[in-house]
């Protein structure tokens, strides 16, 4: 399996980056972020931010989708929105495909929707709630990616200190 990408268009909360970088660095999982951030990405505030691991992150910044879009063309994109017909569950992730999540507080401008709706898929959620926190949604929609993938390169197996489970 080749490497799964998420991307991230204008992300607003360093902690939700963050978190997401670390999912990353779990699961082999390149980042994509495209600008502009709503926070900086300078060595005081990662350290403070507590991403000690964002050394080990394969990450990727872009000034625009624009070159996002030139700098990987021709990627199979999925775009997670609220607005989707389909869920995240509908869909078979490719080798090497994109997941791309909007900013906090829009999500990903309707336009790009517009013009991508069958690669668009969502989360289902009861009632009349928003959204899920962005971290969690990345989680979500990434694992499943990955699970449709049989997990390859990743430990299935959790071992407890002193203990043989039979």
């Amino acid at each position: 399996m080749g490497v799964l990408n998420i991307v991230l268009h204008e992300p607003e909360i360093p902690a939700n980056t963050g978190n997401i970088g670390r999912t990353c660095v779990a699961t082999g999982t390149r980042l994509h972020l495209i600008e502009p951030l709503g926070f900086r990405l300078n060595e005081k505030a990662i350290k403070r931010a507590g991403m000690d691991y964002w050394e080990h992150l394969d990450v990727t910044r872009y000034l625009d989708y624009e070159d996002f879009l030139k700098k990987n063309p021709g990627a199979k994109i999925y775009y997670a929105t609220t607005k989707a017909p389909q869920t995240y569950t509908d869909v078979q992730y490719e080798d090497d495909c994109f997941i791309m999540f909007g900013k906090e507080s829009a999500g990903i401008p309707e336009d790009i929707l517009v013009n991508n709706q069958e690669t668009c898929v969502r989360i289902p959620m009861i009632g009349d709630i928003r959204s899920l926190n962005l971290s969690n949604s990345v989680a979500i929609v990434l694992y499943e990616a990955l699970r449709q993938h049989n997990f390859t390169h990743m430990n299935l197996e959790g071992h407890l200190r002193n203990y043989d489970w039979k």
